[in-house]
């Protein structure tokens, strides 16, 4: 069995309208289906997230867009 597409969640909007990205993440976290991965838009690289994560078993593959944006994907290891 294959497994599921990524959850995609772009936390630039949020952070563009001043808003806390952490719980929204967070409840992202939460729903993932075992063995789906997040892949995360961000605007900067949220290094805490990598350590806060990495507690949860998660692994942060960081990817620095063209436009100064990054894509984290977050696999569970």
């Amino acid at each position: 069995m294959s497994a599921p597409a990524p959850l995609l969640l772009d936390i630039r909007p949020l952070c563009a309208a001043h808003q806390a990205p952490l719980p929204v993440i967070l409840d992202a976290v939460g729903r993932l289906a075992p063995g789906q991965d997040l892949v995360l838009v961000a605007p900067f690289a949220p290094a805490p997230l990598y350590e806060l994560l990495g507690r949860q078993g998660f692994v942060a593959t960081p990817r620095e867009l063209g436009d100064g944006a990054w894509e984290i994907t977050f696999h569970r290891d």
